[in-house]
């Protein structure tokens, strides 16, 4: 019954993840992220791979979405992942190598606990050589500690609420999580970008690293509800980047949790009637977002 579910649900996420990604294809997502650069926005473009994806191929990408974006001059750096490539210091190695040559940044997603001490073992050993940046989760107990690592890196940081639970025992509510990483990169962090939805939570993470003189931005991801959090953005002061994926489509959020969140209910029922179509409008209404108000 559970296989028979799964291939009941897996033509409908499908299409609601859609409203997610920019398309298959890396010129899908620069001409998005090219949109937003005529409305002052920053970018960042993600290869988000299938299942069965080499990580030859995923590299490949990667190299590819480096060469494209090393002939523009708008702001846009890359994100990527390390698990696809299999942690490999050779395939690792051509990326941050043609990196530093076009003097573009890199910024290592987070994805599962278990991955944390493999990546930034990559980071470790690569951090002198290009600009590079990665992901603290506020939902791990462990991301207080990894702070303190990105300081002593000088890296730049993204910090998000986190996908994967904690492992290691009971996890802090999301928004004082995501508040207690915010405090250890504040007035001591290279960079920090705010990437949340959650208006009320970006208006204080953004005050709290303002204040301490750290240099911020507001991160959004393509297909979310934009308007509540550019509008902080706007008030305080604070650049705005997005993050646009492009290849194999992927929810955000967990279905399972729409019985008991609203929000998610109501996102999958748009999403699902919406699919691509959301991700072709969104940039548009992003940039509308960040015009200046009629007064």
């Amino acid at each position: 019954m559970s296989r028979l579910r799964q291939l009941c649900w897996w033509p409908l996420t499908g299409r609601a993840a859609r409203a997610y990604v920019a398309g298959p294809l890396l010129s899908d997502a620069l001409d998005v992220c090219r949109g937003l650069a005529r409305a002052g926005l920053g970018s960042t473009i993600g290869f988000w791979n299938g299942h069965d994806a080499m990580p030859r191929h995923v590299a490949d990408a990667q190299l590819a979405g480096l060469e494209r974006l090393a002939r523009e001059t708008w702001d846009c750096h890359l994100s990527l992942k390390a698990p696809p490539l299999t942690y490999s210091r050779t395939l690792l190695g051509e990326i941050v190598d043609w990196a530093w040559r076009a003097r573009a940044r890199l910024h290592f997603d987070s994805h599962s606990p278990d991955t944390v001490e493999p990546t930034f073992a990559l980071i470790d050993e690569y951090h002198g050589l290009s600009s590079l940046g990665c992901t603290l989760p506020g939902r791990w107990s462990r991301s207080p500690g990894d702070a303190e690592r990105v300081v002593r890196l000088g890296l730049r940081v993204r910090v998000v609420k986190g996908q994967w639970a904690d492992p290691d025992g009971p996890e802090p509510d999301a928004r004082a999580g995501f508040l207690a990483v915010v405090n250890r990169l504040a007035g001591r962090a290279r960079h920090v970008a705010v990437a949340t939805h959650d208006a009320p939570l970006a208006r204080e993470a953004l005050h709290r690293l303002r204040s301490a003189g750290t240099s911020c931005e507001l991160e959004l991801l393509l297909g979310l509800p934009v308007r509540e959090a550019t509008e902080v953005a706007r008030a305080i002061g604070v650049g705005i980047r997005c993050y646009v994926p492009y290849g194999q489509p992927s929810l955000p959020y967990r279905v399972a949790d729409a019985g008991r969140n609203p929000w998610i209910a109501w996102w999958m029922a748009r999403d699902l009637v919406l699919g691509g179509a959301a991700a072709r409008h969104w940039a548009t209404t992003c940039a509308r977002s960040m015009m200046p108000a009629r007064t």
